[in-house]
């Protein structure tokens, strides 16, 4: 098993930071390592905390009668494209990732998330892209009400929300850059009339 010699945080932003990383390797030399992390301070890791805290949310809803599901299309700079999303965000201090979905869902398109009581073991926080960060993001199943609208956007989002059938999912599946963590969701909404029957309770 490889060890951390030490580590050297290397930029002060807000949202996400770069960390350096001396290690040994397993068959005894030595490398550099690089960390991306929403933590600020280095004693925050996860590598130094070993607690699996979330960062962030994503949120997976359809609609009542469950013929649509909630996509946002947003642009991002790392691909220079807009890519399909589940609506998602990070968790501000002192809320609950329940909370936070509620929050980041009626942010992002203008709509009402209410989440429904699904087994802990599909909101978990798991790891979303672990070779290159820590971060991690629960995730909250349920159903949305009311009308989509990006009045509630913050200026430097490029967000086109979406409200997409089964037919409509297929095609963003077949054309469409979509994120792995949407793309998921979105093949088991294709494929089943109930979305949410594998993460109910019991």
């Amino acid at each position: 098993m490889g060890k951390i010699e030490k580590i050297t945080k290397q930029t002060e932003n807000r949202f996400l930071n770069m960390f350096e990383l001396d290690t040994l390797r397993k068959n005894g030399t030595r490398s550099k390592y690089y960390v991306s992390s929403r933590a600020e301070r280095t004693e925050d890791l996860k590598l130094e905390t070993h607690i699996n805290k979330p960062d962030g949310v994503i949120i997976y809803a359809v609609t009542e009668d469950k013929s649509k599901v909630l996509l946002v299309r947003q642009y991002r700079y790392p691909i220079d494209a807009y890519v399909y999303e589940l609506p998602a965000g990070l968790i501000d201090e002192g809320e609950t990732f329940r909370q936070a979905a509620i929050r980041e869902v009626h942010e992002e398109t203008g709509m009402i998330l209410h989440p429904i009581e699904a087994d802990p073991m599909f909101e978990a926080p798991r790891y979303t892209t672990v070779g290159m960060t820590d971060e991690s993001c629960a995730c909250v199943f349920g159903y949305v009400t009311g009308e989509l609208s990006a009045k509630y956007l913050e200026d430097s989002e490029e967000i086109i929300q979406v409200l997409a059938d089964r037919d409509e999912v297929r095609r963003i599946l077949k054309e469409e850059n979509v994120a792995a963590s949407c793309a998921y969701h979105i093949i088991r909404f294709m494929r089943e009339d109930d979305p949410f029957e594998y993460v109910r309770k019991g």
